[in-house]
Protein backbone atom coordinates (compact mmCIF):
# COMPACT_ATOMS: atom_id res chain seq x y z
CA UNK A 1 0.00 0.00 0.00
CA UNK A 2 1.34 3.39 -1.00
CA UNK A 3 -0.35 6.48 0.99
CA UNK A 4 -1.00 9.53 -0.59
CA UNK A 5 0.69 12.42 -0.81
CA UNK A 6 -0.38 15.91 1.68
CA UNK A 7 1.19 18.24 -1.07
CA UNK A 8 1.48 21.68 1.04
CA UNK A 9 2.87 23.27 -2.12
CA UNK A 10 -0.64 22.82 -3.81
CA UNK A 11 -2.71 23.40 -0.91
CA UNK A 12 -0.89 26.84 0.11
CA UNK A 13 -1.81 27.64 -3.61
CA UNK A 14 -5.11 27.64 -2.57
CA UNK A 15 -5.04 29.18 0.25
CA UNK A 16 -3.47 31.84 -1.56
CA UNK A 17 -5.78 32.00 -4.38
CA UNK A 18 -8.25 32.92 -2.45
CA UNK A 19 -6.73 35.65 -0.28
CA UNK A 20 -5.89 37.26 -3.73
CA UNK A 21 -9.68 37.41 -4.19
CA UNK A 22 -10.24 38.81 -0.44
CA UNK A 23 -7.54 41.17 -1.05
CA UNK A 24 -9.62 42.42 -4.50
CA UNK A 25 -12.82 42.59 -2.71
CA UNK A 26 -10.77 44.96 0.46
CA UNK A 27 -9.35 47.07 -2.14
CA UNK A 28 -12.96 48.13 -3.66
CA UNK A 29 -13.84 49.11 0.10
CA UNK A 30 -10.79 51.54 0.46
CA UNK A 31 -8.50 49.05 2.43
CA UNK A 32 -5.49 48.02 1.32
CA UNK A 33 -4.30 45.11 3.56
CA UNK A 34 -0.93 45.86 5.53
CA UNK A 35 1.69 43.28 7.15
CA UNK A 36 4.80 44.89 9.10
CA UNK A 37 7.17 42.41 9.80
CA UNK A 38 10.32 43.52 12.56
CA UNK A 39 13.41 41.32 12.22
CA UNK A 40 16.44 41.90 15.02
CA UNK A 41 19.70 41.15 14.20
CA UNK A 42 20.76 39.58 10.87
CA UNK A 43 20.61 35.43 11.43
CA UNK A 44 20.61 33.88 7.76
CA UNK A 45 17.57 31.59 8.57
CA UNK A 46 15.28 34.70 10.04
CA UNK A 47 16.05 36.69 7.26
CA UNK A 48 15.37 34.10 4.55
CA UNK A 49 11.76 33.82 6.34
CA UNK A 50 10.94 37.00 6.28
CA UNK A 51 12.35 37.55 2.54
CA UNK A 52 10.00 34.52 1.84
CA UNK A 53 6.88 36.25 3.67
CA UNK A 54 7.45 39.82 2.12
CA UNK A 55 7.25 37.34 -1.65
CA UNK A 56 4.16 36.02 -0.69
CA UNK A 57 2.67 39.01 0.14
CA UNK A 58 3.66 40.69 -2.88
CA UNK A 59 1.89 37.68 -4.72
CA UNK A 60 -1.59 37.97 -3.37
CA UNK A 61 -1.81 41.87 -3.29
CA UNK A 62 -0.33 42.67 0.59
CA UNK A 63 1.81 45.17 1.17
CA UNK A 64 4.28 45.59 3.88
CA UNK A 65 6.48 47.74 5.99
CA UNK A 66 9.99 46.33 6.34
CA UNK A 67 11.64 46.99 10.30
CA UNK A 68 14.99 45.73 10.37
CA UNK A 69 16.74 46.21 13.90
CA UNK A 70 19.83 46.22 15.26
CA UNK A 71 20.98 42.85 17.18
CA UNK A 72 21.58 44.93 20.52
CA UNK A 73 18.02 46.38 20.14
CA UNK A 74 16.94 46.90 24.12
CA UNK A 75 13.31 45.81 25.12
CA UNK A 76 12.10 49.53 25.62
CA UNK A 77 13.33 50.28 21.90
CA UNK A 78 11.57 47.42 20.69
CA UNK A 79 8.36 47.91 23.00
CA UNK A 80 7.87 51.31 21.49
CA UNK A 81 8.35 50.36 18.16
CA UNK A 82 5.27 47.94 18.40
CA UNK A 83 3.26 50.43 20.42
CA UNK A 84 3.46 53.20 17.01
CA UNK A 85 2.73 49.67 14.89
CA UNK A 86 -0.54 49.37 16.74
CA UNK A 87 -1.51 52.93 16.61
CA UNK A 88 -1.21 52.95 12.83
CA UNK A 89 -4.42 52.54 11.09
CA UNK A 90 -2.91 51.29 7.46
CA UNK A 91 -1.24 48.50 9.43
CA UNK A 92 -3.37 45.49 10.00
CA UNK A 93 -0.87 42.75 10.71
CA UNK A 94 2.59 42.61 12.95
CA UNK A 95 4.53 39.71 12.58
CA UNK A 96 7.97 39.60 15.06
CA UNK A 97 10.25 37.26 13.72
CA UNK A 98 11.20 34.41 15.95
CA UNK A 99 13.35 33.58 17.92
CA UNK A 100 14.72 36.98 19.45
CA UNK A 101 18.09 38.24 20.85
CA UNK A 102 18.88 37.05 24.15
CA UNK A 103 18.60 40.37 25.72
CA UNK A 104 14.66 40.41 24.93
CA UNK A 105 11.79 38.39 26.17
CA UNK A 106 9.69 36.69 23.50
CA UNK A 107 6.27 36.98 25.97
CA UNK A 108 6.87 40.68 26.80
CA UNK A 109 7.34 40.96 23.37
CA UNK A 110 4.15 39.06 21.70
CA UNK A 111 2.25 40.52 24.24
CA UNK A 112 2.60 44.23 23.33
CA UNK A 113 0.90 43.18 20.46
CA UNK A 114 -2.40 44.17 19.72
CA UNK A 115 -4.74 41.33 19.63
CA UNK A 116 -6.47 42.36 16.36
CA UNK A 117 -3.15 43.07 14.70
CA UNK A 118 -1.65 39.39 16.58
CA UNK A 119 -1.53 37.96 12.51
CA UNK A 120 1.11 34.71 14.15
CA UNK A 121 -1.99 34.17 17.25
CA UNK A 122 0.87 34.65 20.01
CA UNK A 123 -0.66 37.00 22.28
CA UNK A 124 -2.09 35.55 25.66
CA UNK A 125 -5.67 37.17 24.55
CA UNK A 126 -5.46 35.56 21.30
CA UNK A 127 -4.17 32.00 23.28
CA UNK A 128 -7.18 32.04 25.71
CA UNK A 129 -9.66 32.52 22.91
CA UNK A 130 -8.53 29.47 21.14
CA UNK A 131 -8.91 27.60 24.44
CA UNK A 132 -12.39 28.93 24.59
CA UNK A 133 -12.97 28.02 20.50
CA UNK A 134 -13.17 31.96 19.75
CA UNK A 135 -9.89 33.03 17.96
CA UNK A 136 -10.18 34.89 15.02
CA UNK A 137 -6.81 34.52 14.82
CA UNK A 138 -4.73 31.47 15.34
CA UNK A 139 -0.91 30.43 14.86
CA UNK A 140 -0.20 30.11 11.33
CA UNK A 141 1.66 26.28 11.47
CA UNK A 142 -1.22 24.75 13.61
CA UNK A 143 -3.89 25.80 11.18
CA UNK A 144 -2.14 25.11 8.14
CA UNK A 145 -1.90 22.17 9.25
CA UNK A 146 -5.88 21.80 10.09
CA UNK A 147 -6.03 23.27 6.64
CA UNK A 148 -4.46 20.36 4.96
CA UNK A 149 -7.01 18.00 6.81
CA UNK A 150 -9.85 20.11 5.39
CA UNK A 151 -8.33 19.52 1.79
CA UNK A 152 -8.10 16.10 1.73
CA UNK A 153 -11.15 15.27 3.71
CA UNK A 154 -9.96 13.69 6.84
CA UNK A 155 -12.35 13.03 9.33
CA UNK A 156 -10.86 13.82 12.65
CA UNK A 157 -14.02 13.18 14.69
CA UNK A 158 -13.07 10.41 17.49
CA UNK A 159 -9.75 9.81 16.16
CA UNK A 160 -6.65 8.68 18.28
CA UNK A 161 -3.98 11.53 17.60
CA UNK A 162 -0.26 11.62 19.00
CA UNK A 163 0.44 14.91 19.10
CA UNK A 164 4.52 15.11 19.62
CA UNK A 165 5.17 18.64 20.20
CA UNK A 166 4.08 21.11 23.61
CA UNK A 167 5.22 24.34 21.86
CA UNK A 168 3.61 27.67 22.20
CA UNK A 169 3.72 27.90 18.11
CA UNK A 170 2.67 24.41 17.11
CA UNK A 171 1.67 21.84 20.57
CA UNK A 172 -0.35 23.85 22.55
CA UNK A 173 -2.81 25.66 19.86
CA UNK A 174 -3.18 22.52 17.91
CA UNK A 175 -4.06 20.18 20.64
CA UNK A 176 -7.27 23.08 20.78
CA UNK A 177 -7.93 23.11 16.87
CA UNK A 178 -7.69 19.08 17.07
CA UNK A 179 -10.00 18.78 20.14
CA UNK A 180 -12.26 21.06 18.04
CA UNK A 181 -12.78 18.28 15.81
CA UNK A 182 -13.60 16.01 18.62
CA UNK A 183 -10.41 13.90 18.23
CA UNK A 184 -8.87 12.74 21.44
CA UNK A 185 -5.62 13.80 21.17
CA UNK A 186 -2.58 12.87 23.38
CA UNK A 187 0.78 15.54 23.53
CA UNK A 188 3.89 14.21 23.68
CA UNK A 189 7.19 15.45 24.27
CA UNK A 190 10.90 14.33 25.77
CA UNK A 191 9.74 13.08 29.15
CA UNK A 192 7.00 10.79 27.92
CA UNK A 193 7.51 7.17 28.32
CA UNK A 194 6.24 4.62 25.75
CA UNK A 195 6.53 6.90 23.06
CA UNK A 196 6.57 3.84 20.55
CA UNK A 197 3.96 2.02 21.17
CA UNK A 198 1.30 5.18 22.11
CA UNK A 199 2.74 6.14 17.76
CA UNK A 200 1.82 2.42 17.20
CA UNK A 201 -1.68 2.92 18.55
CA UNK A 202 -2.42 6.21 16.92
CA UNK A 203 -4.74 6.83 14.18
CA UNK A 204 -2.92 10.41 13.57
CA UNK A 205 0.74 10.97 14.50
CA UNK A 206 1.95 14.50 14.34
CA UNK A 207 5.23 15.05 15.00
CA UNK A 208 7.69 18.27 15.32
CA UNK A 209 10.66 17.36 17.03
CA UNK A 210 13.32 18.56 14.83
CA UNK A 211 16.22 16.73 15.63
CA UNK A 212 16.94 13.94 13.89
CA UNK A 213 20.08 13.30 15.94
CA UNK A 214 17.80 12.68 19.22
CA UNK A 215 14.20 11.47 17.37
CA UNK A 216 13.66 10.10 14.45
CA UNK A 217 9.76 8.48 13.35
CA UNK A 218 10.27 5.19 11.41
CA UNK A 219 7.89 3.40 9.87
CA UNK A 220 7.73 0.65 12.43
CA UNK A 221 6.47 3.40 14.86
CA UNK A 222 2.64 3.64 12.81
CA UNK A 223 0.25 1.34 12.22
CA UNK A 224 -0.79 0.67 8.95
CA UNK A 225 -3.20 3.28 6.98
CA UNK A 226 -1.84 5.75 9.62
CA UNK A 227 -1.78 9.51 8.98
CA UNK A 228 1.72 11.27 9.50
CA UNK A 229 1.94 14.75 9.37
CA UNK A 230 5.58 15.82 9.47
CA UNK A 231 6.02 19.50 10.94
CA UNK A 232 9.87 19.50 11.58
CA UNK A 233 12.66 20.82 9.48
CA UNK A 234 15.95 20.96 10.23
CA UNK A 235 19.58 20.51 8.41
CA UNK A 236 20.72 16.40 8.58
CA UNK A 237 23.50 14.68 6.73
CA UNK A 238 23.69 18.02 4.27
CA UNK A 239 19.70 18.05 3.42
CA UNK A 240 16.89 19.54 4.71
CA UNK A 241 14.71 16.75 6.57
CA UNK A 242 11.61 16.30 9.10
CA UNK A 243 11.27 13.94 11.56
CA UNK A 244 10.46 11.51 9.15
CA UNK A 245 11.52 9.84 5.40
CA UNK A 246 8.94 10.05 3.45
CA UNK A 247 9.81 7.80 0.74
CA UNK A 248 9.24 5.64 3.91
CA UNK A 249 6.59 6.49 6.04
CA UNK A 250 4.21 7.11 2.62
CA UNK A 251 4.85 3.17 2.11
CA UNK A 252 2.22 2.46 5.37
CA UNK A 253 0.84 5.98 6.07
CA UNK A 254 -2.76 6.33 4.33
CA UNK A 255 -1.93 10.01 3.74
CA UNK A 256 1.81 12.03 5.03
CA UNK A 257 3.30 15.16 4.60
CA UNK A 258 7.09 15.80 3.00
CA UNK A 259 10.22 17.85 3.78
CA UNK A 260 10.55 20.22 2.04
CA UNK A 261 7.13 21.14 0.44
CA UNK A 262 4.75 20.18 2.84
CA UNK A 263 3.51 21.60 6.30
CA UNK A 264 6.12 24.97 5.89
CA UNK A 265 4.52 26.23 2.58
CA UNK A 266 1.07 26.32 4.92
CA UNK A 267 2.27 28.09 7.35
CA UNK A 268 3.53 31.36 5.07
CA UNK A 269 0.05 30.91 3.65
CA UNK A 270 -1.91 30.85 6.34
CA UNK A 271 0.08 34.37 7.85
CA UNK A 272 -1.26 35.93 4.60
CA UNK A 273 -5.10 34.41 5.61
CA UNK A 274 -4.04 35.81 8.86
CA UNK A 275 -3.49 39.11 7.43
CA UNK A 276 -6.87 39.53 5.40
CA UNK A 277 -8.95 38.56 8.27
CA UNK A 278 -7.23 41.61 10.79
CA UNK A 279 -7.55 43.88 8.08
CA UNK A 280 -11.31 42.58 7.90
CA UNK A 281 -11.98 43.29 11.61
CA UNK A 282 -10.39 46.30 11.65
CA UNK A 283 -12.28 47.66 9.36
CA UNK A 284 -15.63 46.26 10.66
CA UNK A 285 -14.42 48.22 14.01
CA UNK A 286 -13.99 51.17 12.02
CA UNK A 287 -17.31 51.14 10.89
CA UNK A 288 -18.81 50.67 14.14
CA UNK A 289 -17.01 53.25 15.90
Amino acid sequence: MTGIKIDGIVIAQSVKDKVKKAVEELKTQGITPCLATILIGDDPASTTYVKNKHKACEEVGIITKDHKLDANTTQAQLNDIIANLNKDSAVHGILIQLPLPKQLDEFVTTSRISPLKDVDGLTPHNTGLLAMKKAALVACTPSGIMEMFDYHEIDLDGKNIVLINRSNLVGKPLYHLLLEKNATVMTCHSRTKNLTELCQSADVVITAVGNRNKFTLTPEMIKEGAVVIDVAISRFQEKLVGDSDFEQIIEKASFATPVPGGVGPMTVAMLLKNTITAASLSSQIGRQS
